[in-house]
């Protein structure tokens, strides 16, 4: 009871309590004062544009500008991405109004600042969810280049420089972040605002300062981006800035960051679009005043590096359009006339007060001016100008000897060389196209003294400088390289005056010397010297070929030179260095020097010059059969040269017959010739003629047949076969004489496979020949199917005497082995009886007795025996069945089955000791255990 009263005034006195209420007390970060940066206040954007555009209030101009001016102050830290278009509503209502009221000109500029800024985001995802309005907010930007404002223009120029930068401005926003420079970058690259600034440069023609901003901005976008770039040329800004760049500017800038564009798009763009723009009349004229106008009036360092670039982009223009209006501007001879005016003396205005120092932007323009004439010399109309401008005397002037010193006003030694080797580059290619130019200028006199300094022994040791010097540092090999290289472009041409001239100077010797001098060489040749080597015997090949007396220059020398050449080891050939290179043109001046003239092919025979082409042809690869075949059959006109082949072995004991059959038949199976069966009707077509089958061509165009004469190697096959014969050739097993039926009638089977395909062209057309021709073809037809068959039994029965002889020769096989079985066994029964006898005693006196008896047996008279004068040869009481002398031999068991015998043993280490016999004798031998 007292515990239920005490509980009972514990709960009254509980609930007589009054609860204590629950706040909830939210402190935030602004609060508190922890938010850093600017507050935002939203502004109603449907109320500023209903404002604007409202009929009932479009005239409330004071209204439009507070409204602007407090849209503007609201939102001083940046646009958010989610309403900008709302934003750019009210920036085209602005410019659509400006032309009307100027007083929308500030408001537009004041939100033109704000795009500026970077756009602000909520939310991370604002980024991705409002691209697509990014895009076309930017792109609205450069519509607004349509608004007639300077003002406007150049804020645009700046807000878009502001947008498309690395590195922007920190700004803190609360609530709000900003979207990154590279998302505003990216975002620049999708829109089309490139494109629109580049059509709106036609606008600009007459404000030079806005036209240079809208430049700039430009040059900005093209600096590192293909997109802007590859938009811009969309819009042809190559052609636009070109064609306009030398137009009146007091500040200079204009040209430069025209350039600037064009180098950026040539950089990031695609140099073929670049060149096809600036493919036209007023593009080419416009470089071309300004080079001049650089070169005449230039002075500084800028001036000389923007001419240099002028330079470039000529020079890329004229390599990627050949068709270059340059003569019909008057750039080309401009260029000739800068290019020669120090070597050649010119009266032109142009370069009466020019002169060009020895630094490095002068240099760089000697060079390139050099360079541009070989690149310009593609159009033929430009010839006639190298003529009457002198450049090749101009070139010549620098195939010289250099010099280790040079005067203060003079290109240094490096820098000379440098422009000589350019300058002897160009000459290979200008020299063919002016050659009376050459003669004149007695250029082969020039480039053998060169050639003769190149292999002196004078002191110079080349720098090696740039391209063209590559390996002649600390050498003469770069001049005496691009030497041979204009020698071999001269004797290219086939012109006699020249080649003449070449061999009246003593060419022939003095490249022999040279020559001779590298074969026996011991230094090992890199690719340079196989070059020049290779130049020097193309040349030799160019000037002998086809005159008998160039060919007696060659004389003994030269035949020594080649045969060098030919033993040259078969592994360089794969070290990449060019030593097939080498082998080649040794072999074609082999059949343009040494062939033809007899005194140099008994030399080479002499030589084994024969044999040394054999082994090429059996180890070389199979791009150089044709050649090596084509030379050996030429050779073989001289009647000494048949017995050197038949007497030729190479590898395996290879003769000449049997590798020139493996060769046709690697040639058959190359052509796809069907040697599996026997098609007496096409003999020798292959799978390409076969499948091109017979059309009906022109008289002048040949068909399929007499084109596979010379696509093939079979033709000269046959012709050598024809010089060796085909009868009693050594080294030739059954398959080889299979196929050598087939090269025997070869020229039989070309023959009526051309009438073949005559019949068939004349059907085609509907020809139908008179009777006599007709049956003429019928019998040519079938003549060509039973040589064809004769063929075809002829290697049959080949076939069946090879399986014949096959056959014997395995039964022979079979006989030896038998008969090596049957003396193992006899030797193996004359061996038991062996151990038999010596094992049995009474077997032994049986053996003897029957031996004895077989003795007497084989005599005709035996009464002489008993008589008292015969005296007997046999050995009394001897117990062997062997016929015996005083000395006898006694086989043993060999020691290697029982051991080395313990006594020989001990005799063996006394001889190594030195004990005598006597010695010997007194030793102590103990016994085994």
């Amino acid at each position: 009871m007292k515990l239920s009263l005490i509980s009972s005034k514990m709960g009254a006195e509980f609930q007589s309590k009054p609860p204590i209420p629950l706040v909830g007390h939210v402190i935030t970060d602004d609060s508190m004062g922890l938010k850093q940066g600017i507050s935002m206040q939203p502004i109603n954007y449907n109320k500023v544009i209903k404002l604007l555009t409202d009929q009932h209030s479009v005239n409330l101009f004071e209204r439009h500008m507070h409204s602007l001016q407090r849209l503007v102050k609201h939102y001083q830290a940046g646009f958010l991405i989610k309403d900008l278009v709302q934003v750019f509503k009210i920036l085209n209502v602005c410019a659509d109004r400006i032309q009307d009221n100027k007083q929308y000109i500030q408001p537009m500029l004041d939100i033109l600042k704000i795009c500026s800024k970077p756009f602000l985001k909520e939310k991370s995802s604002d980024e991705v969810a409002y691209s697509q309005i990014v895009v076309e907010s930017i792109s609205q930007l450069g519509y607004l280049m349509r608004v007639p404002s300077r003002e406007v223009r150049l804020q645009l120029a700046k807000t878009l420089l502001s947008l498309y930068n690395r590195t922007q401005k920190k700004q803190e926003v609360r609530d709000h972040k900003p979207a990154s420079s590279k998302y505003n970058m990216i975002m620049v690259e999708r829109s089309d605002v490139a494109e629109t600034l580049v059509k709106s440069l036609a606008l600009l023609e007459d404000d030079v300062e806005v036209k240079l901003c809208i430049l700039d901005v430009l040059q900005h976008l093209s600096a590192f981006s293909n997109v802007n770039c590859n938009k811009m040329l969309a819009a042809e800004a190559a052609s636009r800035v070109c064609s306009r760049m030398n137009d009146p500017d007091p500040s200079g800038k204009l040209i430069f960051t025209s350039l600037e564009i064009l180098w950026n798009l040539l950089e990031n763009g695609d140099e073929n679009d670049v060149a096809k723009q600036l493919n036209s009349y007023v593009c080419i004229n416009a470089l071309k005043e300004a080079f001049s106008q650089q070169m005449t009036s230039g002075f500084s360092h800028y001036d000389r590096q923007l001419r240099n670039d002028l330079l470039v982009i000529s020079t890329l223009i004229a390599t990627k359009c050949p068709d270059a209006p340059f003569i019909e501007t008057g750039y080309a001879k401009q260029l000739i006339l800068f290019a020669t005016f120090q070597e050649v003396r010119s009266h032109n205005a142009l370069v009466r007060h020019l002169k060009l120092s020895t630094n490095t932007e002068d240099f760089e323009l000697k060079t390139m001016l050099i360079n541009i004439l070989a690149v310009l010399s593609k159009d033929s109309a430009f010839v006639p100008l190298l003529v009457e401008g002198h450049v090749l005397l101009g070139l010549f002037s620098y195939v010289r000897a250099n010099e280790n010193a040079s005067q203060p006003q003079e290109w240094s030694p490096a820098q000379f060389e440098e422009i000589q080797l350019q300058a002897m580059s160009v000459l290979c290619t200008l020299s063919p196209l002016c050659v009376h130019d050459y003669m004149t200028c007695q250029g082969n006199t020039r480039l053998l003294l060169q050639l003769e300094w190149c292999v002196g022994k004078e002191d110079f040791a080349g720098h090696g400088n740039a391209y063209h010097g590559e390996g002649g540092r600390g050498n003469k090999r770069a001049q005496m390289r691009y030497c041979l290289h204009m020698m071999r472009s001269m004797v290219s041409i086939g012109s006699d005056a020249v080649n003449q001239d070449l061999v009246d100077q003593g060419a022939i010797n003095q490249l022999l010397d040279i020559l001779l001098s590298a074969s026996h060489s011991e230094s090992n040749d890199d690719f340079i010297d196989v070059e020049m080597q290779c130049d020097m015997l193309f040349i030799m090949s160019v000037i002998c070929e086809k005159d008998m007396h160039r060919k007696e220059l060659f004389n003994d020398k030269g035949v020594k030179v080649l045969l060098q050449y030919m033993r040259t080891n078969p592994d360089k050939l794969a070290r990449g260095l060019g030593h097939h290179r080498l082998i080649l043109a040794t072999v074609d001046c082999i059949w343009c020097c040494v062939i033809g003239a007899y005194m140099n092919e008994d030399a080479f025979l002499e030589g084994q010059g024969l044999f040394l082409l054999l082994d090429l042809l059996e180890t070389s690869a199979k791009n150089m059969h044709n050649l090596l075949i084509g030379c050996l059959l030429d050779l073989c006109e001289n009647p000494k040269s048949v017995a050197h082949m038949m007497a030729w072995r190479g590898k395996k004991d290879c003769t000449i017959a049997n590798l020139l059959v493996q060769i046709w038949r690697e040639e058959e199976k190359a052509i796809g010739v069907s040697r599996d069966e026997t098609d007496t009707s096409k003999p020798l077509m292959g799978t390409l003629q076969e499948q091109a089958g017979v059309t009906s061509l022109p008289a002048n165009c040949p068909s399929q047949s007499i084109v596979d004469v010379s696509e093939n190697m079979r033709a000269k096959i046959y012709a050598l076969f024809c010089k060796i014969g085909f009868e009693d050739l050594p080294g030739l097993s059954a398959e080889d004489h299979v196929s050598l039926c087939i090269i025997e009638r070869y020229l039989d089977f070309k023959q009526g496979e051309v009438w073949k395909e005559i019949h068939t062209e004349l059907e085609q057309e509907s020809v139908r020949p008179v009777t006599p021709d007709q049956e003429a073809l019928a019998i040519i037809e079938r003549a060509t199917e039973e040589i064809a068959s004769q063929v075809s039994d002829t290697q049959t029965d080949l076939l069946d005497a090879k399986e014949q002889q096959d056959l014997l020769d395995e039964q022979e096989m079979y006989a030896e082995i038998r008969e090596n079985h049957r003396q193992k066994e006899k030797s193996l029964k004359k061996w038991d009886d062996y151990v038999a006898r010596t094992s049995n005693y009474n077997l032994l006196k049986e053996v003897k007795s029957s031996q004895d008896q077989a003795i007497e047996d084989s005599r005709l008279e035996a009464d002489y025996i008993e008589s008292g004068t015969f005296h007997g040869t046999e050995l009394s009481n001897l117990q062997t069945t062997t016929y015996q002398g005083r000395n006898i031999a006694v086989d043993s068991t060999p020691l290697e089955l029982t051991g080395t015998s313990p006594i020989l043993a001990h005799i063996e280490k006394d001889k190594d000791r030195g004990v005598t016999l006597r010695d010997r004798s007194a030793v102590f031998i103990p016994s085994e255990a």
